[in-house]
C-alpha cells in the first residue's frame, strides 16, 4: 500500500515536471526562439505556448520593443587637428527574431563599435566648425550607415542622436569669449536700432503734429476768409438795396416834380408877357399855384 502510494506521488511529480517543461509563457513585448536538440525550430508569439518536454526549448526570449543604447565616449580627431570628445545614443527595435539571435553573437557591442567606427570617419572628415554645426546631417549619414549593416542582423535602427561634441578646454573658452563678444555687438547693434527707431517716429510724429497743426491753422483762415468774403457780400447786397430803395424814390418824387416845376416856370413866363395860355387840368393847377404861394413867400 506504502509502495503504491510512493508510486503515485512519483507519478505526479513526474507529470508536474513535463507539463512545467510543455508549457511557456510569452510575454506581450517578446517572442520566443525555440531549438530541438539545438537546432533552431520556431520562434513563439506572445501569449501561452505549449512545447514537447525535454525535446524542445526556448533558448531566448527576445524584446521587441525600441531600445536605446548609450554609445561610450570617444576623442576624435577632425579634418584641422583638434581633438573633440564625441558621443551618441542610438535607437533601435529588433525586426527578426531569429537572425538577432544566430547573426551576431553579441548585438549591443557590435553596434556600439560599428557606430564608434563610423562617427570617427564622419567627424574626422570636417573641421571644427562644421562637427560643431552638422549634428544633423551626422546623425543622418551614421542612422544609414548602421542601417544597412545591422538589416542582416534582424534589427532596424530608427535614430541615431549625437548627444555631444566636446571641444578642449582652451578652445571652448576661446569659442565662449568670442560668443560673448558677437552677443556684446548684436547687442549693441540692436540698441542702436532701437534707438534710431525711435528718433524716427519720434521725427514722424513731430512732423505729423506740424502737418496737422498747419492743416488746422489753413482751414482756420479759409473759414475767416470765407466768412468775410459772405459779409462783403451781405453788406454789399445790402448798400445795392438801399441804393435801388433810394432811385426808386428819387424817379417817383422828384422827376414828377421837376416836370411840375418847369410847367410853373412856363406858366409864369407866359403870364408876365400876356401870353396865352392853356392851363393843365384842376389838379395840376391847384399844384401850381401851390408851387406859386410858395415862391412869393
Amino acid at each position: 500500500m506504502e509502495a503504491t502510494i510512493a508510486t503515485v506521488v512519483v507519478i505526479l511529480i513526474l507529470a508536474l515536471i513535463v507539463l512545467g517543461k510543455s508549457v511557456i509563457l510569452i510575454e506581450q513585448s517578446q517572442k520566443g526562439v525555440v531549438e530541438r536538440f539545438g537546432k533552431y525550430k520556431e520562434t513563439l508569439e506572445p501569449g501561452l505556448n505549449f512545447l514537447i518536454p525535454f525535446i524542445d526549448s526556448v533558448v531566448a526570449k527576445i524584446d521587441m520593443r525600441e531600445t536605446v543604447l548609450d554609445i561610450e565616449p570617444q576623442p576624435v580627431i577632425t579634418k584641422d587637428n583638434v581633438t573633440v570628445t564625441v558621443d551618441a545614443v542610438i535607437y533601435y527595435y529588433v525586426t527578426e527574431p531569429r537572425a538577432v539571435r544566430y547573426e551576431v553573437a553579441n548585438f549591443g557591442v557590435a553596434v556600439s563599435k560599428l557606430a564608434q567606427t563610423n562617427l570617427r570617419n564622419l567627424v574626422g572628415d570636417m573641421s571644427l566648425d562644421e562637427s560643431l554645426t552638422s549634428r544633423e546631417r551626422i546623425n543622418a549619414a551614421l542612422r544609414t550607415t548602421l542601417d544597412e549593416a545591422t538589416d542582416k542582423w534582424g534589427v532596424r535602427v530608427t535614430r541615431v542622436e549625437v548627444k555631444e561634441i566636446e571641444p578642449p578646454a582652451d578652445i571652448s573658452e576661446a569659442m565662449s569669449k568670442q560668443m560673448k563678444a558677437e552677443r556684446e555687438k548684436r547687442a549693441t547693434i540692436l540698441t542702436a536700432e532701437a534707438y534710431r527707431e525711435k528718433q524716427i517716429l519720434s521725427a514722424e510724429g513731430d512732423k505729423q503734429n506740424a502737418i496737422l497743426v498747419a492743416e488746422g491753422e489753413r482751414q482756420k483762415a479759409i473759414l475767416i476768409a470765407e466768412g468775410d468774403k459772405q459779409a462783403a457780400m451781405l453788406r454789399a447786397e445790402g448798400q445795392a438795396k438801399a441804393i435801388e430803395t433810394v432811385s426808386a424814390a428819387a424817379d417817383k418824387f422828384f422827376i414828377g416834380n421837376a416836370q411840375t416845376l418847369k410847367q410853373l416856370e412856363v406858366t409864369q413866363a407866359s403870364l408876365e408877357k400876356n401870353t396865352k395860355i392853356v392851363l393843365p387840368d384842376k389838379a395840376r393847377l391847384i399844384n401850381i399855384v401851390d408851387m406859386l404861394r410858395g415862391r412869393e413867400d
